[in-house]
């Protein structure tokens, strides 16, 4: 019944009408593709001020679509970011809202899948009549569980499932669908088989099948979350750095490349103007790379509440809808991407959700979010919480810590707390997340920090 009702709101979306009239032509809902990189910073990328590695095809993307300057992830690590992204709710309320679960949790090692009811983009988009397709990461469900990406919405997809597992980029097996795929190539030691190449040829395979369709790409590379290989250092194999600084750089080039090779196949097969694409990381990067400053002037990486650790580059670009070479200090995160798409496709979206469409401010139209909260909770050391309103940003990193407060708009790098003297502001803060989380069995928010972290 779902899927009936989301396909005739595509319907009425798109004519008008519930059904359309004798010999009306019915407008294809736009394909969208959604490309996310593995711990790569808000400084990692040319257009936000990468000054060392080389990323031409995601600057022409920028340049030719929407950059945000204030996106942010679901999470400050990878499976609650994706859990946010996937279901529009934050981690208050999304059902994995951490990589292992803090209380236990459930088989294999507290890894926590999506249950049955929650609802994904894949289910809300494929319900709209799009055809469904992943690879990468998925980091939801491990084999047997009920977060398989097949039981999530996805027609096809091929990747990891054990986000432990994509750490190698020469894997001894992939899954395609709910099948291990032994890779040859890497049996026995052997490194012959460079997994990221092979989600980019699922990705233009599947773009060349599915072009006369309307379709939902969602492609969570695993670049350049580390152990740090690549084939070759490629531009930098002669330039003065270290080893890991050569194949840090010489991955996100890489990944620069295969979203060129995207952006080409779009052009080639005639659907440019007729798909919109995103870009984003999935949180902060696991490392601050001096070298590289991949936390551009914010505070902290991977794993911290600080902006660092959140703020990630976000591009949108969709040819003739979408103004070229614009910049929007517009302030959203990945709950929101479920909506907006939900709005790209005709779609309905679940009740249940903490996400705000964003497509006014995509197509250049007035659209006030000033007023609303962002909210993350982090169970990495202890229970930490983070909320974002208005130009205030405030970090608690312990159950029994006061919270801190930062004004981004004067202190971008959070380097001074005034929390005390705001504490009206605090006050507002405290109210709305009383009201706006639930518990979960799986994570305690009680717990304080470790005397010492692992």
């Amino acid at each position: 019944m779902r899927s009936i009702m989301l396909c005739l709101a595509a319907s009425i979306f798109l004519t008008g009408n519930a059904f359309p009239a004798p010999g009306q032509e019915v407008s294809r809902s736009p394909n969208i593709i959604f490309i996310m990189a593995d711990d790569m910073g808000y400084g990692d990328l040319g257009c936000y001020g990468q000054k060392v590695i080389k990323t031409p095809n995601i600057d022409q993307l920028a340049a030719e679509g929407m950059r945000f300057t204030q996106c942010y992830a679901g999470a400050t690590v990878c499976a609650p970011s994706r859990s946010a992204l996937m279901t529009g709710q934050h981690t208050g309320h999304t059902t994995v809202r951490g990589n292992t679960s803090s209380t236990g949790g459930l088989p294999p090692e507290g890894r926590v899948p999506l249950r049955d009811e929650d609802i994904t983009i894949a289910e809300v988009l494929k319900g709209a009549g799009y055809v469904t397709g992943m690879t990468g990461k998925w980091g939801l469900g491990d084999p047997g569980t009920t977060g398989l990406p097949n039981l999530q919405g996805f027609d096809e997809w091929y990747g990891y499932l054990n986000q432990r597992n994509a750490h190698d980029y020469y894997p001894p097996f992939l899954w395609r669908n709910q099948d291990s795929v032994v890779l040859e190539g890497n049996q026995e030691g052997k490194q012959e088989t460079y997994s990221h190449d092979l989600f980019t040829e699922f990705a233009l395979d599947f773009i060349s099948n599915r072009k006369d369709t309307s379709f939902f790409l969602y492609l969570p590379y695993t670049i350049p979350h580390d152990d740090f290989q690549v084939p070759d250092y490629g531009i930098y194999a002669e330039k003065k750095m270290n080893p890991v600084q050569k194949t840090y750089a010489a991955m996100i080039t890489r990944l620069d490349r295969d979203v060129g090779k995207i952006m080409a196949l779009l052009k080639e097969t005639g659907i440019d103007e007729h798909t919109i694409v995103f870009f984003c990381s999935d949180n902060g990067p696991a490392n601050k790379w001096e070298r590289f400053n991949s936390s551009g002037p914010l505070r902290g990486r991977k794993r911290d509440m600080y902006e660092g650790g959140i703020r990630v580059p976000m591009i949108v670009r969709y040819p003739g809808k979408i103004a070229a070479n614009t910049t929007t200090d517009l302030v959203w995160y990945f709950p929101d991407v479920m909506p907006t798409l939900a709005d790209l496709a005709g779609a309905q979206t679940p009740d249940l959700i903490d996400g705000i469409s964003v497509l006014p401010t995509l197509f250049g139209k007035p659209h006030d979010l000033s007023g609303r909260y962002l909210y993350w909770e982090f169970y990495g050391n202890g229970f930490q919480q983070a909320v974002r309103w208005q130009q205030w940003k405030a970090v608690k990193l312990a159950p029994a810590q006061p919270w801190e407060l930062y004004d981004l708009s004067a202190d971008l790098a959070e380097t001074t707390d005034i929390a005390s003297q705001h504490p009206e502001v605090i006050e507002k803060i405290e109210e709305y997340v009383k009201n706006n989380r639930t518990e979960s069995p799986f994570w305690s928010s009680t717990a304080e920090p470790a005397a010492t972290e692992n």
